[in-house]
């Protein structure tokens, strides 16, 4: 999907090497990919990533139509926002890859001073804006809201948050983290895998032909678990199985993959897909054989992967995804995320308001009439 150009102009107050663009998501051959990749040494999270959204844009909006704008000054990108336009119930722009995923993703930029140009641009132009997942300290809510003053109106509201772990060296021996009765749990867990086998660990950092081998086992592993028989892991799901193999060939490219096992007798029988970037461990995909639930290979494979962080000295372990039972097993903090809407004075923009006001004002009324009896 190459850099095609929709809206180029320059902006008011910028030189002449200065100006705003919509384009397509730059491809390797791009050179805004060269500048996409140049801001993400300012960024925190792997969704913000060039091959995410590439990743993302290849398999969940073939429909849609990418617009991800870009702000220059004296030529060098400082602020991006990597955008869809989708027309469904009624057009407006979206982040890419938060309905397929719903993982917390966030615009680029360099400083406040850049997203502020941003947001400008993003509320000069008539579609409404609906920014599903934004994660944990974002400056982007603040700077739409300002932006918006005058021109249209913004909603913020809270989103699913995201459990993580703040890593200190205590975490190098992360059985210890836990109660007496916790950790009687993990010795026990552990005998039975013995019992069944020699247990071993792997953490794989692979390179790009090497992943295909590798995912093939993990998505195999995810399949033997409830993942397989809710019809939600990778093997059943075909857009997200598309997705991660596309992304787990990309990020080993740029050296982040991260793929780790365990196994009883040379067979995994639990498996982790993430990225390590930014000082932080990513989880993204979780999985274990059923088959050996009572060597809770899952939780053996967590300690492992927990310690693997702490001795690299990363700043913490983000789950991502939500809070979910088992991730309560292993910590309770959590990373607020923020959900915005805003809808430009304009056409499309009061539309929109009043597809999502009648949609909010259905659902108020269903509850009430469900609490009613």
């Amino acid at each position: 999907m190459g850099l095609r150009a929709i809206v180029d102009r320059t902006s008011t107050g910028f030189d002449d090497s200065d100006h705003v663009s919509a384009s397509a998501t730059p491809t390797e051959t791009d050179p805004s990919s060269i500048e996409w990749n140049d801001l993400e040494s300012v960024t925190i999270s792997p969704t913000q990533h060039l091959v995410w959204a590439r990743s993302c844009l290849e398999v969940f909006h073939e429909s849609d139509r990418p617009q991800t704008t870009i702000v220059r000054r004296h030529g060098r990108a400082i602020a991006i926002a990597p955008l869809i336009r989708t027309s469904r119930p009624v057009a407006r722009l979206k982040q890419a890859g938060v309905t397929g995923l719903f993982e917390p993703t966030d615009f680029l930029y360099r400083d406040e001073a850049a997203l502020d140009e941003l947001a400008d641009q993003l509320a000069q132009q008539p579609s409404p804006l609906f920014l599903e997942r934004l994660p944990f300290g974002s400056a982007v809510p603040a700077a739409l809201q300002r932006a918006f003053k005058g021109r249209g109106l913004v909603r913020v509201t809270s989103s699913s948050p995201c459990p993580y772990i703040e890593l200190d060296a205590s975490w190098c021996n992360p059985e210890q983290t836990f109660n007496s009765g916790r950790r009687s749990d993990f010795r026990r867990a552990r005998r039975h895998a013995e019992r069944l086998g020699a247990v071993t660990f792997e953490v794989h950092s692979p390179r790009p032909h090497e992943v295909a081998v590798l995912l093939e086992e993990a998505i195999a592993v995810e399949n033997s678990s409830w993942k397989g028989a809710r019809g939600t892991a990778m093997a059943r799901d075909p857009a997200r199985g598309a997705f991660f193999r596309r992304y787990s060939i990309a990020a080993a490219a740029s050296g982040i993959l991260r793929m780790a096992f365990m196994r009883i007798a040379g067979k995994a029988v639990a498996m982790q897909l993430a990225v390590e970037c930014h000082g932080r461990f990513w989880l993204l995909k979780i999985g274990y054989d059923e088959r050996v639930g009572r060597a809770s290979p899952g939780q053996l494979l967590m300690l492992h992967t927990l310690k693997y962080a702490a001795d690299r000295n990363l700043e913490s372990f983000e789950f991502l995804g939500c809070v979910a039972p088992w991730t309560e097993v292993w910590t309770t903090k959590l990373r607020a995320c923020t959900s915005v809407r805003a809808y430009p004075f304009s056409a499309p923009g009061m539309l929109a308001l009043a597809v999502d006001g009648g949609r909010y004002l259905r659902q108020r009324l269903e509850k009430a009439r469900k609490d009613g009896g």
